[in-house]
């Protein structure tokens, strides 16, 4: 790789990486797997950056290759993650309490949908893509996003502990008002 691309690699993974290890721990469910997987999308990356670069978003780029380094993850090591069905009890309840025990909510809810319905959620609500982005993602069509969007919604609807939070959060903002 000549230094010129060397550089223009080094500034976009600096510019870059913190969102690319969020999106990772929304497909994940795990901070060290998240870094995990992204380190494994940027070695994919830069030994192709100059394809990479030159495509019309080296991000969707790179975005693609994380989805499938997550995906190859479970090919390769058939493991299910188990979190709690509960956020454990706490005895305070300030803002920054609230705030863990609903991401704690949404991250038990998250992991238990099936891999191709979690990264349909995270591409789709988290990262703020159009049904057809998503579909380039994933590879796939844009009706299959359609229908694992509302079947992951579904479920997570259902999820008992975002019920509370959805509720909570909306009489909150009647108070505010």
């Amino acid at each position: 790789m000549h230094a010129e691309q060397e550089a223009q690699f080094q500034s976009f993974v600096a510019a870059r990486w913190s969102h690319l290890v969020r999106t990772a721990y929304l497909l994940t469910g795990d901070p060290h797997d998240a870094e995990d997987v992204t380190q494994t999308a940027l070695a994919k990356a830069y030994r192709s950056w100059r394809r990479v670069s030159r495509s019309d978003s080296p991000e969707a780029y790179v975005r693609r290759m994380l989805v499938s380094c997550n995906n190859d993850r479970f090919r390769k090591r058939r493991v299910r993650e188990r979190l709690t069905d509960a956020v454990p009890d706490t005895s305070v309840r300030d803002n920054a309490v609230a705030w863990a025990d609903e991401r704690n909510v949404l991250m038990a809810a998250l992991a238990q949908l099936p891999a191709r319905q979690r990264a349909v959620v995270v591409m789709r609500y988290w990262e703020d893509l159009s049904e057809a982005e998503t579909a380039d993602v994933l590879g796939c069509s844009q009706g299959t996003v359609k229908s694992q969007a509302s079947k992951a919604l579904a479920k997570l609807r259902a999820w008992p502990g975002l019920g509370r939070i959805t509720a909570a959060n909306e009489m909150s903002e009647r108070a505010v008002l």
